[in-house]
């Protein structure tokens, strides 16, 4: 296996800097096209600080900026965020899986940044035993960038849906099997599998935050969302 440093680290929140730094990216990235959508993902909501949830951020090595983003939600305690809006089809609904949500990079981020945000979910859903990811994607470029990684319609071909926790947004709903994903890729010779797979990152950790962060919200929120 080949190894390749990067020009950021990339790991999970350790700290309520590090999570309003998160939401920085965010709300750049989402306010630019939604605007009001950028100034309520300007702070940490409950689902950043609840069970089963990793929000992940990139620095840059040279000037420590917050440069990408993601959150990782995990079936393992309960429905995902997505499923208050939609009910997933039977196959996909009695699995292990885990929406990835308030993925974002900044303007002028290192090129690699979305991709390694990318190998880190791959990454953490295998090390978590998920079977299947999920997303919610509006822009036709980035589903056909999930397309070819290998993520597939999960509602059918082209359907949308309205998820309410983006303010009631159409999405189409992708799934991706992580559990076949290195023999697909393999089978296939697809172009990212050097990269997703034969290739160390030894500055992209997927280890979880080791101890829970404090917030600006109170415990009966939290026990709201579960």
């Amino acid at each position: 296996m080949s190894s390749c440093k990067l020009g950021f680290v990339l790991q999970p929140v350790t700290s309520h800097h590090d999570l309003l730094d998160a939401c920085a990216v965010r709300a750049q990235a989402y306010g630019h096209h939604v605007p009001e959508l950028g100034l309520d993902l300007a702070q940490p909501d409950a689902l950043d600080l609840a069970e089963g949830t990793e929000v992940f951020v990139c620095r840059d090595k040279a000037s420590g900026r917050a440069t990408g983003t993601m959150r990782i939600q995990t079936s393992h305690v309960g429905p995902l965020m997505m499923e208050r809006s939609v009910a997933l089809p039977g196959w996909l609904a009695v699995t292990p899986r885990a929406e990835i949500t308030r993925l974002a990079v900044s303007i002028g981020a290192d090129p690699l940044t979305k991709l390694c945000l990318m190998k880190a979910s791959y990454l953490y859903c295998v090390a978590k035993q998920v079977q299947w990811m999920v997303i919610g994607a509006r822009n036709d470029a980035l589903i056909r960038n999930y397309r070819r990684l290998g993520f597939i319609d999960a509602m059918g071909r082209d359907e949308q849906v309205a998820l309410g926790h983006t303010g009631g947004l159409l999405h189409r709903i992708l799934a991706f099997d992580v559990a076949s994903a290195e023999r697909t890729w393999s089978a296939v010779r697809h172009p990212l599998y050097g990269f997703m797979v034969q290739t160390e990152h030894p500055d992209l950790h997927i280890a979880p935050a080791p101890q829970p962060l404090p917030g600006p919200l109170t415990w009966p929120a939290l026990i709201q969302l579960a």
